[in-house]
């Protein structure tokens, strides 16, 4: 075995150190242009939040600002107008996978997992995910998880099921493991306080204790990103260079070795602050006014 310069910290992803910063953002555009396998879809406009009611022609203007670089979209919740996100996606070929919102509200997940099924029926739902970080939150026990889940896979027996959590959730809880059709992980070095020096390495990780876990069943990264702006965790910076860094290399990795990814996420969302600190408003890669940040 010889040096090879090209395999030099290759698992860490490209050497962008050395880049000039108009060298970075001609990167980006390449990249971006070339497309993402998913986008997670943000619908909230400056002053909304999650409750608020959102319209179709927001959804729709969205949408279209994304259309060009998303093969497919994620979307949160299937009640408060989210119901129409898959619908309008399927108007613009782009694929989908809907999530029904669960929480410790009996009769709003009732609504969620009733919507979900709907959207299923009506032929717009591609994969389904039933809830979302329950089992980090702790808003349901695995048994009312699990139930939730079944229903919806004895309903629509034809579509992959699925649950979204962090990906150390599916070798902690092998019965949800084994009731889904795909394991859907969310990935997030940034969360752990890993540095965007070796942040590709980590989620490298995290993604093959999903796959070890899944015994076989496919794994997909429903979630990962970088935040632009904001508090530092531990050695996890976000800044401009480094979300930018963290994309392009997430979007190589995820190309070259077929991963399917969602990145998280399309448009800036204020309303995150309360629940993440700083940080929160600044995941997008469209800002708030919906143009594009790097």
């Amino acid at each position: 075995m010889s040096y090879r310069e090209d395999k030099i910290k290759s698992l860490a992803g490209l050497n962008l150190d050395e880049k000039t910063p108009k060298g970075l953002h001609n990167l980006f555009k390449r990249v971006l242009k070339g497309g993402m396998h998913g986008l997670c879809f943000s619908p909230y406009e400056e002053g909304q939040k999650p409750g608020d009611i959102i319209s179709e022609e927001q959804i729709r203007r969205r949408m279209k600002i994304i259309k060009p670089y998303t093969d497919w979209i994620r979307s949160f919740s299937c009640t408060d107008g989210n119901e129409a996100i898959p619908r309008i996606a399927k108007e613009f070929g782009i694929k989908t996978l809907v999530g029904a919102w669960l929480g410790d509200d009996p009769e709003i997940n009732k609504k969620e997992i009733a919507g979900l099924i709907k959207l299923a029926k009506e032929g717009f739902v591609d994969i389904a995910a039933v809830g979302n970080e329950v089992m980090y939150r702790k808003d349901l026990t695995e048994d009312e998880l699990l139930a939730f889940m079944y229903h919806v896979k004895k309903a629509i027996p034809d579509i992959p099921m699925g649950y979204v959590d962090a990906y150390y959730e599916f070798s902690h809880r092998p019965r949800i493991t084994e009731a889904c059709d795909v394991v859907l992980a969310n990935c997030y070095p940034y969360w752990e306080g890993c540095s965007q020096e070796y942040a590709l390495v980590y989620m490298r990780d995290m993604y093959n204790q999903a796959k070890n876990a899944a015994n076989g069943k496919k794994v997909i990264i429903t979630e990962t990103g970088w935040p632009s702006f904001g508090e530092g965790l531990q050695d996890a910076i976000p800044s401009f260079d480094n979300a930018l860094k963290y994309f392009i290399n997430a979007q190589v990795w995820s190309n070259d070795d077929d991963i399917e990814m969602f990145y998280f996420s399309s448009f800036d969302e204020s309303w995150k602050v309360g629940a993440e600190g700083d940080v929160g408003a600044y995941w997008g890669l469209w800002d708030k006014d919906e143009k594009l940040k790097f």
